[in-house]
C-alpha cells in the first residue's frame, strides 16, 4: 500500500521503525532478534537503509525481502544514489518490484566505504536530480529526507529549504525527518515548510538515547543539537549505569513523542539502530497512554 493513502485514512499517527542491513554475523544475529521483537509491535511500516556499494546494496534487498515475505510488514526502501549510473538505478528499483515495494525514500546518500567503489561519471550529484530521474519512470510513492536543523552540508537554512522545494516539485510525496532532541526545531521546520507552500506529510524522526558515546557520535555526524536539558539529566545518572541511561532515554523520547502527537503529527519514525529494547519501551508507553 502507498503510505500517502495510509496517512490520509488514519485518525491516529502511524508508527514506524528504521533498520539497516547487518555487516557481520554477530550483527545479523542481533538484528534477527530485534526484528522478531519489533514485529510484535505491528508497525505501520519499516524503512530499510541502502548503500550504493555492492555488498550493502544486496544486504538491503535481502532485509527488505525478509521483512516483506517473512514478517508481512510494509517497507519503505531507502534509495541512496550516490555515484550510481542511471542504468544501475533502474536495475535496483526493478529488482525491488517483485518484492512488492511500493514506497521509496530518495536520498543522495554518502560515499560507499567499499575501497573499490568509483562514482559513475553520469551519476546524480543531488537527491533532487535523482528524484527527477526516478519520478517519470515509476509509479511509486516517493519520499525524501528532511532536516529540521538543516542538512549538515547546507550553505544556509534558506538554501536547504530551496533544495527541499525542488525535490517536491520533482515528485516527492512525503518527508521523513532527521531526528532532533528539541521539538521546537521540528515545529519551526514545519512552519517554514508550510510558509513555503509545502503541503505534503512531514514525519518527525525520533532517536532514543542508547548510549552516551553513540549519542555524541551521531549528533556530530548529522548535526543534531544535544540540548542542555539532556546534558544536565545525564550528569545526574550513576556513571556507567546502562539501565538508568536506557530508562532516561525512553522517558525523554516518550515526552517528545507525546508533545509531537498532541501537535497533530501524521506519524513517528523511530531510528532503532537495529535494537529493540528502547523502542519496545517507548511504543508500549505511548500505547498505554492512549496516544497511539
Amino acid at each position: 500500500m502507498k503510505l500517502t493513502d495510509v496517512w490520509k485514512s488514519r485518525s491516529k499517527p502511524t508508527i514506524s521503525f528504521e533498520l539497516f542491513p547487518a555487516r557481520t554475523e554477530k550483527a545479523a544475529a542481533n538484528l534477527e532478534k530485534a526484528i522478531d521483537k519489533l514485529a510484535t509491535l505491528k508497525p505501520d511500516f519499516v524503512s530499510v537503509t541502502f548503500g550504493a556499494g555492492g555488498s550493502t546494496r544486496e544486504g538491503s534487498r535481502q532485509l527488505i525481502k525478509k521483512l516483506k515475505e517473512e514478517k508481512g510488514l510494509e517497507v519503505i526502501a531507502y534509495f541512496a544514489g550516490f555515484g550510481l549510473a542511471p542504468n544501475e538505478i533502474t536495475a535496483v528499483i526493478d529488482d525491488y518490484q517483485p518484492l512488492g515495494v511500493e514506497n521509496i525514500l530518495v536520498v543522495r546518500g554518502d560515499e560507499p566505504r567499499d575501497k573499490d567503489f568509483t562514482p559513475h561519471p553520469e551519476s546524480f550529484a543531488y537527491a533532487s536530480d535523482l528524484m527527477g530521474y526516478i519520478r517519470p519512470r515509476y509509479d511509486l510513492c516517493l519520499g525524501v529526507a528532511g532536516y529540521p536543523e538543516s542538512h549538515i552540508d547546507a550553505a544556509s537554512q534558506a538554501k536547504d529549504m530551496e533544495y527541499l522545494k525542488l525535490k517536491i516539485e520533482r515528485g516527492a510525496e512525503y518527508i521523513i525527518c532527521n531526528y532532533f532532541y528539541d521539538n521546537h526545531y521540528f515545529f519551526d521546520y514545519v512552519e517554514r515548510c508550510r510558509a513555503a507552500g509545502i503541503t505534503i506529510p512531514i514525519i518527525p524522526g525520533v532517536m532514543p538515547i542508547y548510549s552516551i558515546k553513540m549519542m555524541r557520535m551521531l549528533a556530530g555526524m548529522c548535526g543534531a543539537t544535544i540540548t542542555e536539558a539532556i546534558e544536565t539529566e545525564i550528569a545526574t545518572l550513576p556513571e556507567d549505569d546502562k539501565e538508568a541511561l536506557n530508562d532516561f532515554g525512553i522517558d525523554f523520547a516518550a515526552q517528545q513523542c507525546a508533545e509531537l502527537i498532541r501537535a497533530g503529527v501524521p506519524g513517528l519514525h523511530i531510528y532503532t539502530m537495529d535494537r529493540s529494547k528502547s523502542t519496545l519501551g517507548l511504543v508500549n508507553r505511548l500505547r498505554e497512554e492512549g496516544l497511539l
